[in-house]
C-alpha cells in the first residue's frame, strides 16, 4: 500500500464528515472565486489599461468638457491619439433594464482604444453608414437577446431630445467581443454627432477625453501636462488612467477591496476553526492506529506527514469543487453582472488552498507526532 492510498483511506474513514468537511471548504472557495472575480470585473484589474488616459472635468464627472479642447489635446507632445465620448444612460422597456451608451466619433475612437475594444475597420465602417446606427457589446447582446440589424430604442434617464422626448432609436450595425473575455462589453456605442445634433443641452460638449500615449512616454507625466494646460481655463481637467479612473470610481460608494477582503478573511478563519478543530478529534479517535503505525516502524514524521496529507486531499478536493462552481457562474452570469474568473485567480486560490491545508493541518499533525506508544495503546 502506498503513501497516497493510506491518505485517501485515512481520509474515507468516516465519509459523511469528510463530505461536510469538503462542502465547507468548496463553499468558502467559492466565495472567494465570486467576490474576487467581482472585483476584477468591475475595477478591471484585469482589462483596465494604466496607458490609456481619460481626461474628464475636474468639477466632477457629472460636469461635461468643451469639445474645442480636442485638438489642443492632440497638439500635446506624446500624444498619439485623442478621441472624446458622451454617456447617455437609459433604460431599454423597462426601467430596471438599464442600458449604458457611449457616444463617440467612429475614426477617434478606433484608434484611441478600439484595440482594447475589439473593434475593427469593418465594424467602424458598419457604424458609419448612418448616424442611426451603433454597435453593441457581444455581453449586452446576449443578456438582451439583440441582433445584427435590429431596431432598438433606449429611453434616456437624463439626455431629452429638442422636441422634449427621451427615446433614442438606433439600428444595431454590428457587435463587438472586446479584446479578451475581461474586457467590459456591456454597452453600447453610438455615433457622437448623432446624439450632439438632437439632444436639447449640453451641445458641443462631451463627458471625457480619451488619449493614447506614444509608446515610451511616461502616461503620469503626460496626465499632468494635459492638466496644467487647462489649469486657468473655466473647465480644469483632472486626468487620469483607465484603471485609477475604475478605482476611483467604485471608491465613491464604497471601498470595494476592503469589504471583500473582510468577507474572504471571515469565510477562511471559519474555515480554519471548523477543520481544524475537526482534524484534531479525528487524530484523537485514532490515537491507537497511530501507537500501532509507530510499533511497525512508520517515524513520527511520516505519521505527520500522513495527517498533512489527509487535510491536504480535503482542502484540494474541496477547493476544487469551489473554484468550478465559480468559474460556472461567471461563465453563466458573468457578462451581464461584471465577473471576470482570471488565470491569476485560479493561481492564487490554488496556493491558498496549499497554506490552508498545511496551517490547518499542523496541530493535529504535530499531536500525531508527540503521542508516546505506550500512551496510544493504553486508549484500548
Amino acid at each position: 500500500m502506498t503513501f497516497l492510498d493510506l491518505v485517501r483511506k485515512s481520509a474515507w474513514r468516516k465519509p459523511l464528515r469528510t463530505i461536510l468537511l469538503m462542502v465547507s471548504v468548496a463553499t468558502a472557495f467559492l466565495i472567494y472565486g465570486l467576490t474576487t472575480s467581482f472585483v476584477d470585473g468591475s475595477q478591471g484589474s484585469s482589462a483596465a489599461s494604466d496607458d490609456i488616459l481619460g481626461v474628464m472635468s475636474a468639477a466632477g464627472r457629472t460636469q461635461p468638457l468643451p469639445i474645442s479642447y480636442l485638438n489642443r489635446i492632440g497638439a500635446e507632445p506624446g500624444v498619439a491619439a485623442v478621441g472624446y465620448m458622451s454617456r447617455l444612460r437609459g433604460f431599454a422597456t423597462v426601467e430596471k433594464n438599464i442600458i449604458s451608451l457611449s457616444a463617440a466619433e467612429p475614426q477617434r475612437l478606433l484608434s484611441s482604444n478600439g484595440k482594447e475594444l475589439g473593434l475593427t475597420p469593418d465594424l467602424i465602417g458598419a457604424l458609419g453608414k448612418d448616424r442611426s446606427t451603433v454597435l453593441v457589446g457581444r455581453a449586452l447582446a446576449e443578456a438582451q437577446g439583440w441582433t445584427i440589424g435590429q431596431k432598438i430604442t433606449i429611453t434616456s434617464f437624463d439626455i431629452a431630445r429638442q422636441d422634449g422626448n427621451r427615446d433614442w432609436p438606433f439600428e444595431i450595425a454590428g457587435i463587438f467581443e472586446g479584446e479578451n473575455a475581461s474586457t467590459d462589453t456591456y454597452f453600447v456605442v453610438a455615433q457622437y454627432d448623432y446624439i450632439n445634433a438632437l439632444r436639447a443641452r449640453n451641445r458641443d460638449t462631451v463627458d471625457a477625453f480619451i488619449v493614447r500615449p506614444q509608446p515610451g512616454v511616461s502616461a503620469g507625466e503626460l496626465a499632468s501636462r494635459i492638466d496644467e494646460l487647462f489649469a486657468n481655463s473655466a473647465a480644469p481637467t483632472q486626468t487620469r488612467s483607465e484603471r485609477q479612473f475604475l478605482e476611483a470610481f467604485l471608491r465613491q460608494y464604497a471601498d470595494i477591496g476592503l469589504i471583500v477582503n473582510m468577507v474572504i478573511g471571515a469565510a477562511f478563519v471559519t474555515l480554519l476553526m471548523i477543520v481544524g478543530n475537526t482534524m484534531v478529534f479525528a487524530v484523537r479517535e485514532r490515537t491507537f492506529e497511530i501507537g500501532v503505525l509507530k510499533t511497525l516502524g512508520f517515524s513520527g514524521f511520516w505519521i505527520m506527514a500522513l495527517i498533512l496529507g489527509e487535510t491536504l486531499f480535503i482542502f484540494l478536493a474541496g477547493g476544487t469543487m469551489g473554484l468550478v462552481l465559480a468559474l460556472l457562474a461567471t461563465k453563466i452570469t458573468g457578462p451581464a453582472i461584471g465577473l471576470v474568473f482570471s488565470n491569476v485567480i485560479f493561481a492564487k486560490a490554488l496556493a491558498m488552498v496549499i497554506l490552508l491545508a498545511l496551517v490547518t493541518g499542523a496541530l493535529p499533525a504535530l499531536n500525531a507526532l508527540r503521542i508516546p506508544i505506550i500512551s496510544a495503546f493504553r486508549t484500548r
